[in-house]
This record gives structure tokens, sequence and C-alpha cells, in this order.
């Protein structure tokens, strides 16, 4: 499993984050009140310094009214404005040392705006939904916001008696006491900011698959009237599940939990152990079933395999492409070389000008992007060969679990199974904006050893 690793700030995002400490707990009790669209929390952050004493750190918040600040029990000075909630314990925090914080906030949550429009927490017609990414997360909880800075939670969330809350992670508890009631879930894995989910609704919950006979717990909450369209929909999620976790070994979380809100969205969108549907994505007919794929296989690429900063972010969409190619390869449907040779069509008939590995802030979730990053991997299995790559990309999923990545990680991975070197093909797709040729299945050969004291394919699993 990689450590995890104290960088400076994001190059496209300075102003999210802060390297000189890192959380590895988040506790957060909030209540909500979907009428008024009304937020108040507390959130108790369990942080260590870095190698330098700490006079003072920052979290990322939104435009909320503070109510109190603690740090290890004592009221430190602080200044909370521009997003920024900026810190200074009454004496500097010594280097290595173990720390507390503890915010009380409260106010009206509302999206954080970006490029991309508004981020994060958004109130819908009946109920609330939170998709972070990239951004987002200080929307509704202060948090170093950065994708390398991964920490367990627990959330509760206390609301009408009326609404469900859904959150990745367990359910702990579930308590009423008059008109509302307090959900409490835990998630022990180490999770980024951004993929922090939670949906407030009211929906019917709903179990996939056969719990009887083992596996992953996956569960679903819908609205009553999109019940018999999900029920075909998502028919087939059990077996994506069984497929990736044969070809990218364990899910790496406790259960997986699907939302569909009843409205529409632009994307369907990510969290640790949970993906956020809109009512458009469900259509009676599997015409979204790519995207089912697409959302789950994140779970291992973007959620356990974390990339160390936004610039690498074709380790999220590329792998998660393929894996919808992988899909449907394996259940019958195009093979992964036609819909790669569909994809380079598509890419060479559009404007060169993308440079995968650091594709900048504007172009980071540019289509082209997603169908490029499906394209190297493509390449990379045309190199390998199927015995190679099968167990280059399994392994790559069960050492970095629940770790921090890079692009320059993958290529000195990929390139430990196989004699032929790679750095002139890679170096091609992921720094050159040219689009280079469709990758073709090479001769089938005898696939390279990994290279001495390198891991076998079942080495460092962590199950």
């Amino acid at each position: 499993m990689s450590g995890q690793k104290t960088t400076a700030s994001d190059p496209y995002f300075p102003a999210n984050g802060d390297h000189r400490y890192r959380v590895h707990r988040y506790e957060l009790a909030l209540e909500y009140r979907p009428g008024p669209n009304r937020l108040a929390g507390t959130a108790r952050l369990s942080a260590i310094a870095g190698r330098a004493p700490l006079a003072e750190f920052h979290l990322n918040l939104a435009d909320f009214r503070i109510g109190r600040v603690l740090v290890n029990g004592r009221a430190p000075h602080y200044a909370h404005r521009g997003g920024k909630l900026r810190i200074r314990p009454a004496k500097p925090l010594p280097a290595g040392s173990a720390f507390t914080v503890e915010v009380h906030w409260a106010g009206n949550p509302k999206p954080v705006r970006s490029p991309w429009g508004g981020l994060g927490w958004e109130e819908l017609t009946d109920g609330a939904l939170v998709a972070s990414q990239p951004v987002g997360a200080p929307s509704w909880y202060p948090c170093n916001d950065r994708p390398a800075d991964k920490a367990s939670y627990q959330i509760s969330v206390n609301t009408p008696s009326a609404y469900t809350v859904v959150a990745g992670g367990r359910l702990l508890t579930r308590t009423t006491r008059a008109s509302t009631t307090t959900w409490v879930y835990e998630q022990s894995a180490p999770t980024s900011s951004y993929l922090v989910g939670l949906a407030i609704g009211t929906y019917q919950m709903v179990l996939l698959g056969d719990p009887g006979l083992g596996g992953v717990p996956q569960s679903a909450h819908v609205p009553a009237h999109l019940l018999s369209q999900f029920s075909l929909d998502f028919a087939r999620q059990p077996a994506m599940m069984q497929l990736f976790e044969e070809l990218f070994g364990p899910y790496p979380f406790g259960e997986y939990a699907v939302v569909v809100a009843d409205e529409e969205l632009d994307v369907p969108v990510e969290a640790q152990g949970l993906s956020l549907f809109g009512a458009n994505h469900v259509d009676g007919a599997r015409g979204s079933e790519r995207l089912i794929a697409h959302e789950l296989a994140h779970q291992w690429f973007g959620n356990s395999v974390t990339i160390a900063d936004w610039r690498h972010i074709w380790l999220n969409e590329g792998f998660a492409k393929y894996a919808e190619w992988l899909w449907s390869e394996r259940s019958g449907g195009r093979s992964a070389q036609d819909l790669a040779a569909a994809a380079h069509r598509l890419l060479a008939s559009q404007a060169q000008d993308l440079r995968l590995a650091d594709p900048g802030r504007k172009l980071m979730f540019d289509d082209r992007l997603y169908q490029r990053g499906g394209l190297v991997v493509h390449a990379v299995r045309c190199a390998l060969g199927d015995v190679a790559f099968f167990r280059m990309l399994r392994d790559w999923a069960t050492l970095h679990r629940h770790g921090v990545v890079t692009t320059a990680g993958f290529t000195a991975h990929a390139a430990r199974y196989t004699a032929e070197p790679l750095d002139e093909l890679l170096a091609a797709w992921l720094y050159e904006p040219a689009l280079p040729p469709l990758p073709r299945p090479a001769p089938v050969r005898p696939s390279a050893p990994a290279r001495p004291g390198y891991p076998p394919s079942n080495g460092g699993a962590v199950r």
C-alpha cells in the first residue's frame, strides 16, 4: 500500500489544501432542515503536524457563520474570509505532533463557484445532494481540501424523519426522536475530502444482488416512481462488481451504494463507496449502463488509488473509461478494440492541444481526457499482451490500495511487466498533444516476468 505523501500546494487549485499538516480523522455532526436549507455543524478533526512547527494553518470552508474554533481544547486566533479559515494556535504546534481542531459553523449551504458551475452542496426540490469533485467539499464542512490528504470519517446527520440520509460507508445507527432522525455513518477507509458524498431525500431502499450469496453488500436509494425502470437499468451491476473484482482485485471498501436523485444531473458523480445518479440516467432501457460501470470502477481507480494532485486526473478517468470498455467486451457488447477505434476516430477529428499527463485546469474535465485516457490504457494492453496487462492492472490497484499515486509512478509500474521499453509509447500518449496512431494488439508472445524483487500478482494484497 502506498503511504500518504505531503506535497506542495496543488498547482491547479493553490488556494485549496494545506500541505503543512495532514488529517487522519474527521467527525462531523450535522443538523439539516431541508425547507429553509439550514445547516449547522460541528467538526472535530484529528490531525498531525508536518516536519516543521505549525505556527498557523488553514482549513477550507465556505461562507458560513463561525460559532467557535478550538485547537487542543483552547481558543486560537482565527480569521475566516475568502473560503479559508486561518487558524493561529496560542502556541506553535511541535513538528510531528498530533492535535485536534474543533469548528462550529452554521448557515445556508450553497455550491462553491467554479469554472464548471456550482460544486458541492446542492439544494434539491426536496432534499439535498453533495457532489464535490474537485473542490466542492468546503461548501458544507471545514476540511484540508486536497486529494492526497486522506482520512477516515464519521458523519452524523439529524434531519426530519420523512427523509433518508445516505453517506458513503457503513450505517452505524439510525435513531428517531420526536419528528427527527439521526443517521450515523462510518467510513473507515482513507478518504479524500472531495469523495465524501451525501444525499438527503425521500427514497426507497432496494438491495442489489443476493445478499445470501456473500460478496459486497450493494444497496440503492431510489425515488418510488423510478423503481421499475431502475430494476432493469441496474440489474447487471452485481455482475459488474464480480467482473471488476476479478480484473482489479477485491473491492476496496465495505459496501457500495447508489443514489438516484429525483432531478436531472449533467453527469453521475462518484464518492467513496457511493455513486450519485440523476433521474435522467434511469430510462428502463439500460441507456446509461456504461456510466454505471464507469462510476463503479472509480471505487478502485480514483477512490482507493487516489491521485496526488489534479494534474494526474487521467489516472482516475482513463482507467474508469477503460473499465467501461472491459465491461462491454466481457458482457457481450463491442470489443475494447472496437471502442478504442471509435474513440480514436473521435479524437482525430478534434483539436490536438491536450497534454494528458498535465492538462491544465481548463481541460481537466474535457471529454478528450476521458477518451484519450482510455486509449492510453488500451495502448499499454496492446504492448504488454493480455496476460501481462491484466496482471499489471490488478497489481496497480492492489499495491496502491488506499494510497496516493502519480503518472510517473504508473509508467514505472507498467514498465515492470514487459522486456520491451514503454518510454517512447507512453511519452507520446501522455506528454505530447498530437494523437498517436490507434493502438493495435501485438502478436501473442510470452509475457515478461515481474522484475526481481517486485511482488507477484498477489503480493501486497490487503483484504
